[in-house]
This record gives structure tokens, sequence and C-alpha cells, in this order.
């Protein structure tokens, strides 16, 4: 290769073996070379290089920018240690033994740096805060209609006091009016006896006048006085009047009768770490193949329809836990590696393996690590009971669990023993979950949305990592003679979703948006526990045979 600016006759020789014709250069680099280089070249992938060939190489002069300390210099060199362009002056007296560059090389480093930052910060960072803004305006704007409601059953609550205090105080005024009735009742009788023996004295009073008077002998012979009988005056009637003696009115027992107005709670949640650019960037593909295989089934030695979780400790060894206390380690070849019981003696509701390879699971109201195969309870429950449990990427836990008393499921993230975020209801108030069941299987996918298998309703829920309800999917449109059973949940490089529909003896493949991409069939019988490994292999915990399937789809 001729160099333009040179004789025909001169030779320009690769910078790196100075022995063959160079053909390229790399503007990253500033360096010429040969074919052969390149390659070699290339394999230092700690930076982007930028090879072209040589004859588009741009000769214009470099333009070194200003040194910031000697406004006459340019500076030519980088400091790596101080972070800082430099000139000669600077190298010779402050810098003097300082890791240094080429500016150049170092700028347009921190240009392609920064070239990035803007892309991550355009693309991903900022939509987050514009959706974070967006629910938060929402929840403003529904203040009036979420108080207003709060307003209305107070209100409500005060018409039913009401209708019964009015219902006890007209029976009050009804017992009064009948004691009044039955007062006069008594007065009038007793005014009747009196009134008819004044009659009667009246008579008497009238007859011994008429004797006196006519000195009749006969009368005077015949008379018997009955003067002794009326000195026996009638009884009199007395009458004690009912009174009415208030209690003092309880203010506390009156607001209880009027119910508990739980206060407002506010929490303010971690603000979750966005995963950078590189962390999130798309895997290599693999399509779905059009026939999957199984490549391995191992025998659990549990009884039938007792197997219940399979979890992947390595590519050849799984754990898997069913009817009993005894959760056991196999290999492909079903040799038991390692069995393990629970602390409480109770069936395990779920397992999952960690990052680092220890074992959790669930049982009655814990959840439990085991590690170096002792068993530490991390997390005990009040009020709540866990169901399933899977590891996040960053190591955190996912609980799915229901309430003893009915509430609706909720999912919980913790880190450690420490509760980081609930996730219960939709932005409308609603519950995402069924309640009660105990049959919600959850796996975080790779775009870090979490996946809820909810039989109970059906349907596979997924929200995204904030807990916001993305979509819904309960089965394939098509089908509609068949019900959805979906149990066992997991995630794959390719962020698909696969639900083990167990009724129907299959296993349907989302993509990341709910999409239905397959089934997959495999003779499977009542599968139930799913999860993937590291190579994308599923592994399929059978009910109906106890067995551990590993399929190949991808």
């Amino acid at each position: 290769m001729l160099h333009p600016r040179r004789s025909a006759q001169e030779v320009l020789l690769c910078d790196s073996c100075e022995t063959a014709p160079l053909q390229s250069h790399c503007e990253l680099c500033n360096i010429n070379l040969c074919t052969n280089c390149v390659g070699k070249h290339l394999l230092d992938s700690s930076r982007k290089h930028r090879v072209i060939p040589f004859t588009e190489k741009s000769f214009a002069p470099k333009v070194y920018p200003k040194c910031p300390t000697h406004a006459d210099k340019q500076s030519e060199l980088y400091c790596e240690e101080c972070d800082v362009p430099v000139c000669s002056t600077c190298v010779s007296k402050k810098h003097r033994g300082h890791n240094l560059c080429d500016v150049l090389e170092k700028l347009s480093s921190k240009t392609e740096s920064l070239q990035k930052d803007l892309e991550e910060l355009e693309s991903r960072i900022y939509p987050r805060y514009e959706e974070m803004a967006s629910d938060v305006q929402t929840e403003k704007s529904e203040l009036e209609t979420n108080y207003g409601k709060l307003t209305t059953a107070a209100d409500q609550q005060g018409e039913v006091l009401h209708r019964e205090v009015t219902a006890i105080i007209n029976q009050r005024k009804s017992d009064i009016q009948e004691m009044k009735h039955k007062h006069l009742s008594t007065l009038n009788k007793n005014t009747e006896e009196i009134t008819q023996k004044m009659a009667e004295l009246k008579q008497i009073i009238s007859d011994l006048k008429s004797i006196l008077k006519s000195n009749d002998v006969s009368l005077t012979s015949t008379y018997k006085s009955r003067n002794g009988e009326f000195r026996q005056l009638p009884p009199k009637v007395r009458v004690t009047l009912p009174s009415l003696s208030p209690q003092k009115i309880n203010t506390e027992k009156l607001r209880e009768m009027f119910g508990s107005l739980l206060p407002l709670s506010i929490n303010t949640e971690q603000g979750y770490t966005m995963k950078s650019a590189e962390a999130v960037s798309s895997p290599p593909v693999k399509p779905l193949l059009d026939e999957p295989r199984v490549t391995a089934t191992i025998d659990t030695g549990y009884d039938r329809y007792e197997l219940r979780s399979v979890s992947c400790l390595s590519e050849d060894q799984v754990w898997t836990c069913g009817g009993n206390e005894t959760m056991k380690l196999l290999n492909l070849q079903s040799k038991l590696l390692t069995s393990i019981q629970t602390k409480s003696g109770d069936t395990p509701g779920d397992i999952a393996v960690t990052r680092d390879g220890d074992l959790v699971y669930t049982d009655s109201n814990n959840i439990n690590l085991i590690k170096n195969e002792k068993i530490q309870t991390v997390i005990t429950l009040q009020g709540w009971g866990p169901c399933y449990v899977c590891c996040t990427a960053d190591n955190d836990l996912l609980v799915t669990m229901d309430s003893d008393d009915g509430e609706p499921s909720k999912v919980v993230r913790y880190s450690g023993s420490t509760e980081k975020q609930s996730i219960q209801f939709d932005d409308q108030g609603r519950p995402l979950y069924s309640s009660g069941g105990y049959n919600k299987y959850l796996s975080e996918n790779k775009n870090l949305d979490i996946c809820v298998a909810d039989c109970n309703a059906s349907a596979v829920v997924v929200v995204n990592q904030s807990g916001k309800l993305r979509f819904r999917y309960t089965g394939h449109p098509s089908n509609t003679k068949q019900s959805f059973n979906p149990r066992g949940i997991t995630t794959d490089s390719q962020s698909h979703i696969l639900t083990a529909d167990w009724g129907n003896h299959r296993i349907h493949i989302l993509d990341q948006d709910g999409q239905f991409l397959r089934y997959i069939h495999c003779d499977l019988d009542l599968p139930w526990g799913l999860c993937v490994d590291i190579r994308d292999n599923l592994f399929v915990a059978e009910l109906g045979t106890a067995k551990v399937k590993k399929i190949q789809y991808l």
C-alpha cells in the first residue's frame, strides 16, 4: 500500500510487526496495521477499536486542546491519575511519573462514554421518570374520588346509627305511652269503686233522714247501721310515676360504634436502581424448536400426585419437594445426592435456589434458608401464609402470600429479612390477585417483570418492577372449550414466560408482552413445577408420575 503523499517507490510498513506492508489504520490507537496484525489488534477487547482502510485515514493535523494550566501551550497528553489534560510543562513539573496517554485518544473515549450516557438518559432513564411522574399525577387526580368514597361511607355509617337511635327512641316513647294508659286505667277503676260507695252513702243518708222525720217505730226498730262497713274506706291506689334515667354518653364507645378509620400511611419505598444498558442488553436470539424434545427423565422417588416443585442448582442437578417434609437434590441419573428435612417437620410449600446456590423453602408462616446444610428461619409472617418463592437477579426474594382473614393475596419483595416492596392492588385499587387458594407460583422475567400464575383466577398476572399491571394472560384466545389451569411458572434468557397448564397436560410459551407463541406437550402428565437452567433447558415436575423431565425447546 502506497502512502498517497510519498513516492510510489517507498513502501510503508506495519507499525506492529514492522515487516509487512500496512493495509489498515486504527483511529482509536492511531496505529497502522497489516492484514495479519489487524486480527491480533482486535483481540484486545478492553477498547472499542475503530479499524478503517488506510486509504480512508484522515491526514488532517491533530487539533490539541489548550492546556488548562498553561494557556500558551497545547495539551497533547492526558494524566489518567489526575484525570486532566496536560502539556509538556505540566508533565515535567506536577505529573512526573504519572500514567499518561494520548489526549485525543482519551477525549475520544470520553466522548463515546458521553454518547452512551446520553442515549441511556434519553431512551431508558428519563422515560422511567416520566412514567413515575404520570403515576403520581394519576394518583393525585383520583384523590377527590377516593376520599369522596370515604366521606360517603362515613355518612352511610352515620345514617345507620341514626336509624338505630331513632328506633330506640320510638320504642322508648311507645313504652311510656303504654305505661300512661295502664296508669289511667288503674285510676279509672279506683274512681268507679269510690263513686259506687258514695252513691250508696247518699242513699243511706237519705233513708235515715226520712226515718227520723216519720217517727215510724217500725222503721226505726228495723234499721240496721252500716256505718262500720263504710268506716273501712276503699283502698287508695298509689302509683309511682316511671322515670327515665339516661346514662352518660360514653364518647369512646360511641366512636367504636362508628367503626375505625385507619390512619393515612405514607411509606417512601427505596427507589430501584435501574440496570445499565449493558446489563439488560439483549441476549443472543434462540429460536423456538418446532418439536421440543425430552433429553432426560429423573425419578424423584416421591409417590404419585406428591411432586410439586423443582429448582435448578446446575445443568445436571435439581432440588425437588413434594408431599412430605423431605427436600431432595437429584442428578440427571435419578441419584439422590442430598436430602434435607424441614425444620418444622411440615411439608414445604415451595423451594428456590439463590444466586449463591443456597436453598430457600417456605412452610407454615416461615421462609427458611439452608446454607451449608444448616437451616435458619429468615422471615416469620404474622397474619399471612407464604405460598411460593423465587430468587431475583438482584438476589432478592419474591414471595406470594395469602392472608389468614381472606384479604386479597399479595407479592412481597425481601432483601434478606427486610421487606422492600408489597404488590397487592392495581392503579384503581382493585386486587391484582385472587384471595386464598395458596396456588400462586411466581417468577421474575429478564426484563424485571414479576409474573404470577394465579390458578384460582385462571390467569397469568404480569406487573413491572414497580408493581404496575402490564397484562393478564387467560389462555389462548382460540381455545374456549378447555379451562386454563396455570400452576408452575418460569422465564428464560429470551424473556419468554412459560407456565404449566396442568389440567390440560401442556405448557404455554408466551413472549414478554403476553402474546402466545406455542405449546409444549412432550406427553406431559399433570405438569406442575417449572424451572430453567442457565442454558435454557426446561425442567418440569410432573404431578401424575412424580418424575422431572428435562426438555429442550430452544
